[in-house]
C-alpha cells in the first residue's frame, strides 16, 4: 500500500511525531510505502501530475531512516498551507491550469484526484484542523479513501475531545502568566495575556483556571469591560503584591464590538486575528488610570517541541491512523472519546461546532473559570 500524508493549516507541536508514527508503523507491518505530500493542500493544487520535476518538488517519499529523528523538534517537516483546492482564487491558480469559466473561487478537486492518482496513493492520511480536515471530508466525498487526524491548539474539532497541539499550548499559556506575576507584581499593575481561540475560547478558559488568572475572557462571551475593569481593581486590590492577571482568546469581542481582523480571507474564508489584548489593555487603562503589560503569547504556543500529553497523543493517533488504513477501512477520523482511544466517521467533524460549555466551567457575568464539577468530564473538562 503507498500511504499519502500531509500536514495542513497552522503548525502545532506534535506534527513531526505523529508524521514518524506513521511511517514507522506502515513500514513495520510489512512492505508499505509512505509519501510525504509538502505544503499541505497546495501540494495537490500546484503540483502538474504531468511534469515529474513537479510531482517530485511536491511529494517526499519517507522510510524510517529518513523519519529517525523528525519528532525531536516542533513544526512540520512536510510543510504547510492554508490552501483550499476547491476554493481558489483567479491569482492563486497554477500557470499550466487554464482559469475556469465562471465566478471565482474555482474548485479544482478534478485536478486534486489528478495528481492524486498520478502519485498513486492508496489511502490519504491528512492532520489538520475543520479546515483541512472540511478538504479531506470533501475528497472522501469524491472517492478517496480517508483517515484524519485532528489537530488544533483551540481544541475545537467536532467529534474528538482531543486534537494534537492543545496541552502544549495551554502548558505554555501556563508558563507564560506565572512568568508574567514576577514583572506585572513589581510595577503594580494589570497584565492581559492574549492567547489562541478564534472561536472556542478554551487555551484562554483553561489557562486562566490551571494558571490562577484572576479573570478569563472567552470567545463565547462578549465583554463589557467597565464591569471587568472593577473587577481587576478589586483583584488588584486583594492581592498582596497589587496585581492582577486576565486572560483573553483573540477572538474575543468586546460588547457592542467585532472580531479584531486584519488583511485577506484565505481559502477558507477567515482573516488573521490579533491586537483585541492591546485594545483591551488601552481601555482598561483609560477607565483604571493603572499601567498595562499587554502580552501576546502569538507563535510562542505553537513553535518548539510538544509536551508530553502531545507527544503520547500524537504517537497514538498516527498508529491508529496507519493501523486502520492498512485495514482497509477510510472515512474515519482517529479521536478520543471519555479518555478512551476511537475513530468516529469523518463526516462529524462538519456536523456541529465545540465550543466552551459557558453553563458548566464558566461564570458569565464575572469573566472567570467556574468548574460546576468535575465528575464525568474529559480529562480537559471540555
Amino acid at each position: 500500500m503507498r500511504i499519502g500524508i500531509l500536514t495542513g493549516g497552522g503548525d502545532v507541536p506534535g506534527l513531526n511525531p505523529a508524521i514518524k508514527a506513521v511511517v514507522q508503523r506502515a513500514t513495520e507491518r510489512g512492505d508499505h510505502e509512505v509519501i510525504g505530500l509538502r505544503r499541505g493542500w497546495a501540494g495537490l493544487l500546484y503540483a502538474n501530475p504531468d511534469d515529474p520535476a513537479s510531482l517530485q518538488e511536491f511529494t517526499q517519499p519517507m522510510d524510517r531512516a529518513w523519519v529517525r529523528t523528525i519528532d525531536r523538534s516542533g513544526g512540520t517537516v512536510l510543510h504547510s498551507s492554508r490552501t483550499h483546492p476547491g476554493k481558489v482564487r483567479p491569482e492563486a491558480v497554477p500557470d499550466f491550469l487554464e482559469v475556469p469559466e465562471g465566478d471565482p473561487p474555482y474548485d479544482f478537486t478534478a485536478h486534486a484526484l489528478e495528481v492524486l492518482e498520478a502519485i498513486g496513493i492508496d489511502v490519504l492520511i491528512p492532520i489538520g484542523g475543520d479546515d483541512t480536515l472540511s478538504y479531506g471530508l470533501r475528497l472522501h466525498n469524491e472517492g478517496v479513501p480517508v483517515i484524519a487526524i485532528p489537530k488544533t491548539m483551540d481544541n475545537d474539532v467536532h467529534g474528538t475531545d482531543y486534537c494534537i497541539g492543545f496541552s502544549t499550548a495551554v502548558t505554555r499559556g501556563v508558563q507564560f502568566v506565572h512568568a508574567l506575576r514576577t514583572s506585572t507584581g513589581s510595577h503594580e499593575r494589570i497584565a492581559v495575556v492574549e492567547l489562541f481561540g478564534r472561536y472556542s475560547g478554551e487555551t484562554s478558559l483553561i489557562t486562566a483556571y490551571l494558571a490562577g488568572a484572576d479573570r478569563a475572557v472567552i470567545s463565547e462571551v462578549p465583554v463589557d469591560v467597565e464591569r471587568l475593569a472593577d473587577y481587576l481593581m478589586a483583584d488588584r486590590r486583594a492581592n498582596p503584591s497589587n496585581y492582577a492577571i486576565v486572560t483573553i482568546s483573540e477572538g474575543a469581542i468586546l460588547e457592542g464590538g467585532e472580531m479584531h481582523l486584519s488583511g485577506e480571507e484565505d481559502a477558507y474564508g477567515h482573516r488573521k486575528l490579533g491586537g483585541i489584548g492591546v485594545t483591551l489593555g488601552a481601555m482598561l487603562k483609560d477607565i483604571t488610570g493603572i499601567n498595562i503589560i499587554n502580552q501576546t503569547a502569538g507563535y510562542l504556543v505553537r513553535s518548539g517541541a510538544p509536551d508530553s500529553l502531545d507527544l503520547m497523543v500524537a504517537n497514538n493517533y498516527a498508529m491508529m491512523a496507519a493501523d486502520l488504513a492498512l485495514e482497509g477501512l477510510s472515512g474515519r477520523m482517529v479521536a478520543l472519546r471519555s479518555g478512551t482511544y476511537t475513530n468516529v466517521p469523518i463526516s462529524v467533524t462538519g456536523e456541529g461546532v465545540k465550543r466552551v460549555d459557558v453553563d458548566e466551567l464558566y461564570e458569565a457575568t464575572e469573566y472567570r473559570p467556574k468548574v460546576r464539577h468535575v465528575g464525568g468530564k474529559p480529562m480537559f473538562l471540555y
